[in-house]
Formats: C-alpha cells, structure tokens, sequence
C-alpha cells in the first residue's frame, strides 16, 4: 500500500492529541453545551456537567468549548457562557478521558502570555487532554469593547502563535509587538506533552501555506463534498511540500436526528437534519475525504438530548471509534 500524506502517521504530541486524531479514521465529538435551544442564543446550561460525563461514558472522544466574550445579537449564540479556561478547569476536575478541546480561543482579544499560561495549566491539570483551536475572531463588535482593532487582528494572531509555542519552551526568547520574552523568566507549568496542540480555524486572516505550516492541525466547516475534499487535498499537499508531519483535519456539523432511521436530509444551519443512516453514511464520506474528526453541535435537536446521545452511542460510534 502506498504511503500517501494522508496515511502517515501524526506527530507525538499530547494525550489529547494521540486520542482523537488517527490517519484516514474518523472519530466523534460533541459541542458544550449539549442541549437544545434553538430559539435563543443563550443556553440554560441544564446538566452540563452530568451530559459532559455521560459524553465520556458513552466513548466520545472530545468536548468542544467555544470562545464568546459577549453576548453579539448578530452572532446569535453565547456558546456555553463561562470562560473557556475556567470552564476547562471545571471539566479537568469531573472527567477523566476525554479529550477537552476549544474551538477556538479568538487570540487576537487576549494576551498570548494569558493564553499560554490558561492552556499549559488546563493541559497540565488534565493530564495532557487538551486541544487548542485558535482564530482571529469574526465578530468586529467586540474589538471595541477591549481597544482592540479588527483590521489588524490577522498579524495579532501571528504573533500570539509564535509567543505561545516559544512560552512553551525553557527561558524563551522572542519579540513580538505584543511582548518580549527575554530569555531571562520562565511561564510555568509547562504542558504535559511538552507543547499545546494548535488546531487553526479557518483561514484566520492568514495565507494557506502558513496555516499549513505553523499550525498542528486544521479545523474547518461543512462544506459539499467536492469542494470539502479538494480544500483537505490542498491542506495537507501544503504541509508536504513544506516538508512537514502529517496533520489532521477536523470539521463542525450541526445535526437534529429524526427517530425515522431511514428519514432523508433536510437542511439546517451548517448541517442537516436527518434519520441515522444518512448519518451514518455522510460520516464515512468525509472520512473518505479525509477528516478526522467530527465535533457534533445539538443545538438545532428536537429530540431529547440522552435519548439521542444513546442513539448515536449505540448506532454511530462503533463505524468510528479509532
């Protein structure tokens, strides 16, 4: 069998890392909170901890946290309301194996000394199990309520990359226009795998070769099949011609599983609702393409959140558990 990029194998890096993503397998994760509520953009944030446990039980392999400093009526979601780093300290404390990922930290409104010293604690505290998914934020009505500019986030972000992977090193030294790191302190703790996961989101105002490159994965939205796989194609071409490891891909997907196993798919905002089997079915196709890993967003459910958390558990994860 021919070595081709999407078959090598991903780099060492965490616990995390290892768990959820493995060459041309596919595996499921969930969004927090897990509930519905599709009428507003704010969760009740019923059960959350309970339905991130029985996640766990269930054989998920990650949880996705959101970044969402304010509440931006244009946006229309809240995520899960609590800070993500605190929130990730929360769920260190009550879980114990699956993977806590953020998608994703919007690094231009925070310090990258914050950043780093928030995620090399959650990583540390976890035992290794956290993803950092990292972006240049997409809502400008934020900006102004932190002095930041919008226009120029792209280089911020730039700049917190380089500081949060040198902060994770011994003495770093670097100079940004966001900070110098002189060689003479040290951040600690330091994360358990030597070094956080950055997954980048999107484009980030960046150029596709340095997200292929500066990146330890992409994480992207749904998109049809053809246009999906020939992106993946492009992603990891870059990364090989710029003589890197192979890196994994990951996607969103909003879903409302109707009890009928055989319904067809209608859409929904960035996903579809349909029976299990189409499921079941659109998830092979994409690890097909390449994707390797699938982080399921409920809010859009119409269905009751255990009973379709059983659903999926019973029905879908066994066609991917890596």
């Amino acid at each position: 069998m021919l070595d081709t990029p999407s078959s090598q194998s991903f780099p060492n890096i965490n616990r995390a890392y290892r768990q959820v993503f493995q060459p041309e397998r596919l595996s499921l994760g969930l969004v927090v909170p897990i509930e519905a509520y599709p009428r507003g953009p704010v969760p009740s944030m019923e059960r959350h901890l309970e339905r991130v446990q029985l996640a766990e039980e269930m054989g998920f392999t990650a949880v996705w946290l959101r970044d969402v400093p304010f509440n931006v009526p244009s946006f229309g979601d809240a995520g899960q309301i609590f800070d993500p780093f605190v929130y990730l300290g929360a769920l260190a404390a009550t879980t114990s194996v699956i993977a806590l990922g953020v998608a994703s930290i919007i690094l231009p409104l925070r310090h990258p000394a914050h950043v780093a010293k928030a995620a090399a604690s959650a990583d540390s505290l976890s035992g290794g199990r956290l993803l950092l998914g990292v972006a240049s934020g997409d809502r400008p009505e934020e900006y102004p309520a932190l002095k930041m500019s919008f226009p120029d986030r792209g280089a911020r972000f730039r700049d917190s990359v380089a500081y949060i992977q040198a902060a994770a090193t011994d003495y770093p030294q670097l100079e940004t226009a966001q900070g110098m790191l002189s060689g003479e302190i040290d951040m600690l703790p330091k994360p358990a795998g030597g070094r956080v996961p950055l997954l980048i989101t999107g484009g980030s105002q960046q150029a596709p070769d340095w997200i292929a490159q500066n990146g330890d994965g992409w994480m992207t939205y749904p998109r049809d099949a053809m246009t999906q796989g020939r992106l993946i194609r492009d992603y990891r071409d870059r990364i090989a011609d710029g003589g890197g490891p192979n890196k994994p891909v990951m996607q969103s997907l909003y879903i409302d599983l109707l009890d009928d196993a055989e319904a067809p798919p209608s859409p929904i905002h960035l996903g579809f609702q349909s029976g299990v089997s189409f499921l079941r079915t659109y998830l092979r196709d994409l690890q097909a393409l390449g994707v390797n890993h699938v982080a399921l967003n409920l809010r859009f459910n119409r269905a009751g959140i255990e009973a379709t958390l059983q659903r999926l558990a019973d029905e879908v994860l066994p066609d991917f558990t890596t």
